[in-house]
């Protein structure tokens, strides 16, 4: 073998050997699921999601039970803000809910109180969706949160759930999510569940915030 090809099959190698590490590094999880994460994963889940917070229905905001009154306005009736609400309040964090303010569009509010008064109840602004899935695999309560730019129109607010999705796909379609909304999903990407507000994921318009979830939770009673 002569000397050029000996040094275009080494070079050859090389590629191999960076791609073959690229891909392996584009495949593995962000960061592994804590057990902080793991019991986060369980709180959500055991919120039934997709059984309560119907849209379509009037329901209570804090069980998402359905309330025996028959919707006659016309509207739709999504509930993606009181669910978060729900949530929040059972790991002991408060985030923007009622009586504080209506549950009519509520999410656009949660967006605005979150990078203003919410700063001084612990919330934090997370850069990327990559942190956020991070964070939530280690047992923080984050949010996805976007704001119509109509005000007569509601945005839309999610919770990143614990996942061991690679970082490649969490650039794809975003960290996974559980929500409420027109469509309640356990479990589903942040392109999914954000899929009727058409700009937020493709312009990158959904803000996530984050919040350390106290050892002991807060009494639902302590606070409006």
């Amino acid at each position: 073998m002569t000397m050029r090809r000996i040094v275009r099959a080494g070079a050859f190698a090389m590629i191999l050997l960076w791609a073959v590490a690229l891909i392996a590094q584009e495949a593995r999880p962000p960061v592994a699921i804590t057990a902080a994460g793991q019991r986060l994963a369980e709180a959500l889940d055991q919120m039934d999601v997709t059984h309560h917070w119907l849209a379509g229905k009037y329901v209570n905001w804090r069980t998402g039970e359905t309330i025996d009154r028959p919707v006659t306005n016309g509207k739709s009736h999504t509930h993606c803000s009181a669910f978060v609400a729900a949530a929040a309040e059972k790991l002991g964090v408060y985030i923007l809910r009622p009586p504080k303010h209506s549950a009519t569009l509520l999410a656009n509010a949660q967006y605005d109180w979150l990078g203003g008064e919410g700063r001084k109840e612990g919330w934090t602004p997370v850069a990327t969706g990559l942190e956020a899935q991070q964070l939530a695999n280690r047992g923080f309560l984050v949010v996805a949160v976007y704001k119509e730019s109509d005000p007569k129109r509601p945005g839309h607010i999610a919770i990143v759930r614990p996942s061991t999705k690679s970082e490649a796909k969490i650039r794809e379609e975003g960290p996974q999510i559980i929500q409420a909304g027109r469509d309640n999903h356990t479990s589903t990407s942040l392109k999914e569940g954000f899929k009727h507000h058409r700009a937020a994921f493709r312009d990158g318009l959904i803000l996530f915030f984050a919040h350390a979830i106290p050892a002991k939770q807060e009494s639902p009673t302590k606070r409006p």
